[in-house]
């Protein structure tokens, strides 16, 4: 069993209590673009974490990075570790992981719109090996957690709406039995009430179910609200990382993604002023 090596993260917490720990990885796509430089995080277990950054800060390739999805993209980590439940996991196959207890649900959503909502909850099932009647009885178990969805069992979800084929996107990701769900951009193209009802879910989810999140988003306020810990992207590098209360109350936090600043608004060369700590191997 590899040991993992604590990075910047939840103060306190041992490796014993991660479910994650990513450690200092390079990810580079077609043999020379270099994407992400040195990423850390660690995903305290049974906790919420968010992965926050502008669009192209690197935020869909970490969680591909995890999940191992990079290489239908030519995508590859080429240096680093990542280690879920305290192996290394980084050369495994996505199915493999999946095995293991760690999903994606991609951004977008990607449900199968040929197929009915319940069809693709069951769909999520596939690589469970317990009885059909355990099964059914998840799947009832999340029509418990997602109202919506119950009513809707029978629509094929190419006809149903963006935040009924996000809910149908976790709870197929549920029916997998997760120890940890990496949702990315849960909130793109949705109404604000729809966005509201979804990261409650994952409230409840992460609370009744002790299901581990790493939330990749852009919607910062929302994501903050509902995280216990975060991590700033930023050109493919963390520059900031603390507890989801500390990072709501910072001057940068708030002005260039929280959209609140005080007196005039002045220029991002002139307020930014980013404590970037060196993460990365030299």
């Amino acid at each position: 069993m590899e040991q993992t090596t604590q990075t910047t993260g939840i103060n306190g917490v041992g490796t014993e209590d991660l479910v994650l720990s990513v450690n200092n990885i390079e990810v580079i796509y077609d043999h020379v673009i270099l994407v992400l430089k040195g990423v850390s995080l660690n995903v305290e277990r049974g906790g919420i974490v968010a992965l926050l950054g502008a669009n192209g800060a690197g935020k869909t390739t970490t969680l591909k990075a995890i999940s191992n999805l990079l290489h239908a993209e030519r995508g590859e980590v080429t240096k680093g570790s990542i280690t879920f439940e305290g192996q290394r996991v980084d050369q495994l196959s996505p199915n493999e992981l999946v095995r293991r207890g760690c999903i994606q649900v991609l951004e977008g959503r990607h449900c199968f719109g040929h197929l009915t909502i319940e069809e693709n909850l069951l769909t999520g099932a596939f690589t469970r090996r317990d009885s059909n009647a355990a099964i059914w009885r998840d799947v009832e178990a999340i029509y418990e957690y997602f109202p919506r969805l119950k009513q809707r069992r029978n629509a094929m979800a190419g006809y149903t709406s963006g935040g009924e084929q996000q809910m149908c996107a976790i709870g197929r990701a549920m029916m997998s039995r997760p120890t940890m769900i990496l949702l990315d951009e849960p909130s793109m193209g949705l109404a604000p009430q729809i966005v509201e009802e979804i990261f409650e879910i994952v409230r409840k989810l992460n609370e009744s179910e002790r299901v581990s999140f790493l939330l990749a988003e852009q919607n910062t306020n929302m994501a903050l609200k509902y995280a216990t810990y975060g991590y700033i992207l930023e050109t493919g590098r963390v520059v900031m990382d603390g507890p989801a209360t500390m990072l709501r109350e910072n001057e940068d936090v708030k002005e260039f993604y929280l959209g609140v600043s005080e007196g005039s608004r002045k220029s991002f060369r002139e307020v930014k002023s980013y404590k970037r700590r060196k993460r990365w191997l030299s």
